[in-house]
């Protein structure tokens, strides 16, 4: 009754503030997502009380697929939301009849038709567009949670709900990892971490004096991706391009303890990349890297290509984990891409930036992007546009079916061209664990388990759902080691 109620008088939710200034952001929002959040923000900084106008089923038709109830629902649980406002008629009306001081679109409307502008300029309001720059942020996150929160777990129930998912279907999907072969090609790295004991400043100049008291060295990179893989039962070859010197030695030894066929191809002119983190405290107080970016000679690419040629009939998955070390050169991405498609094979990338070097846009033609918001940037030099937008101007430019972007605490946004129906489908995932204890691998994780679940024909929501739970077991412990099935199941059936 008091929905009902609530839903004719077109206001749900919000308290009124005693202020002259109205901000109103207008949109259908059907997943509520991150970038939501941050024009929500944005608009908050003006000032006054917020309104938010949701289009109603009748008048999105569809280009939505959650009823107008929900979507309101979610925007009034929000608490910078003042208002929600059911728009069921045309939006220079309720611009007319609401007279918001200031409009906040995102910035991908600057350059396109926008119908409540007119009716703006009538009384003399505002149209001001949001940056979807990284600058902006979501709500702060609970740090004290060390476990699933009550929230994310109510989040994923609404999710899995939603998509019809059922843990024995996950369960059964995990299980079916060990049916696949797979093919990992890209930089192997290690990670070395050196606790320290802090002796104070330096007397001769403003250096901190340190004593390493425990060193330990992990897998990383494609490597680690590998392991991950092995670990969750596939099948598995590496193809790497490594240095002759102790950190491959020590990359060698530790992909045999997991069982993967790997094949190094030793370059003596450069280094195996090793990244050190010096940390006290459980802090990083500096980080060095010892790495080669330049890349392979033709000969080497020709040789990694060829030992690819000679399994490429063999695997069911291909996951590129590139970090721009100079191991996969355009041209050989290319031809193995080429050479992959040709024999049905699912292919993932991973493409790393450092500073403003990389490029996941590269990757063309494949199954499943994994970049972070900040790489999917760089690569298609875009500061401005929200994140669907973002998302979706990274399928058009590489020809992807299906994007996960990474976010950090903020979750991931999902989406993909290959859902049904007529509009494509984007979902997000909030992060399960608030309170990391090493972020390292949590992207490798998801890659793998993500894949996997895609090459055995799950839809993106649920293989996106197996990769989120899977960075949640990674980030709950120090080092990037493999994950396991026991490890999955345990918290599936939580």
């Amino acid at each position: 009754m008091f929905l009902a109620h609530i839903l004719l008088t077109g206001v749900y939710g919000g308290a009124l503030m005693k202020t002259a200034k109205k901000i109103m952001v207008t949109g259908n929002f059907n997943v509520l997502h991150p970038g939501h959040i941050r024009l929500l923000k944005f608009a908050k900084t003006f000032g006054g009380k917020l309104s938010v106008g949701v289009f109603s089923d009748r008048i999105a038709e569809s280009a939505v697929d959650s009823p107008q109830e929900e979507r309101l629902e979610a925007l009034s649980s929000i608490n910078m939301v003042d208002e929600c406002l059911l728009i069921d008629t045309s939006l220079d009306e309720f611009i007319q009849a609401h007279k918001p001081d200031i409009v906040v679109k995102g910035k991908e409307f600057e350059t396109l038709d926008n119908p409540e502008e007119v009716a703006l300029k009538s009384y003399g309001g505002q149209l001001i567009f949001s940056s979807g720059n990284l600058g902006a942020t979501g709500e702060p996150c609970n740090k004290d949670q060390s476990e699933i929160s009550q929230s994310a777990r109510n989040f994923i129930n609404k999710f899995v709900k939603r998509h019809n998912i059922f843990v024995p279907d996950i369960l059964n999907l995990v299980e079916r990892f060990s049916e696949k072969k797979v093919c990992v090609i890209g930089d192997t790295i290690i990670d070395e971490y050196v606790d320290c004991f802090p002796l104070g400043m330096s007397q001769e100049e403003p250096t901190l004096v340190v004593t390493p008291q425990e060193t330990k060295r992990y897998l990383g990179g494609a490597g680690i991706v590998a392991s991950h893989a092995s670990q969750l039962g596939a099948g598995v070859h590496l193809l790497s391009v490594a240095g002759n010197d102790p950190a491959r030695d020590f990359a060698a030894s530790v992909l045999g303890n997991y069982g993967v066929n790997y094949r190094f191809l030793v370059d003596a002119s450069r280094p195996t990349t090793l990244k050190q983190r010096f940390r006290s405290g459980g802090r990083s107080l500096l980080r060095v890297s010892t790495l080669s970016q330049q890349a392979i000679s033709l000969q080497q690419q020709e040789k990694l290509y060829n030992e690819f040629e000679k399994i490429s009939n063999s695997i069911d998955v291909l996951i590129f984990s590139d970090f721009n070390y100079g191991s996969l050169p355009q041209k050989l991405v290319s031809k193995i891409t080429m050479l992959a498609k040709k024999n049905n094979v699912f292919i993932a990338a991973d493409s790393q930036s450092s500073s403003q070097t990389g490029d996941i846009g590269r990757f063309a033609g494949v199954d499943l992007l994994t970049p972070t918001e900040r790489e999917a940037r760089i690569s298609l030099r875009n500061n401005d546009d929200g994140l669907v937008v973002l998302a979706n101007r990274l399928i058009e430019k590489t020809g992807s079916k299906n994007v996960i972007l990474k976010m950090g605490g903020d979750g991931m946004l999902i989406h993909s061209m290959q859902a049904k129906g007529i509009h494509p489908q984007t979902e997000t995932l909030q992060a399960l664990n608030q309170n990391p204890v090493d972020v390292s691998g949590a992207g490798d994780s998801l890659l793998v388990v993500a894949s996997l679940a895609m090459s055995i024909g799950a839809p993106l929501s649920t293989a996106a759902l197996l990769g989120n739970i899977a960075a949640f077991v990674q980030v709950g412990r120090i080092g990037n080691k493999p994950l396991t099935v026991p490890e999955l199941k345990q918290v599936i059936a939580i």
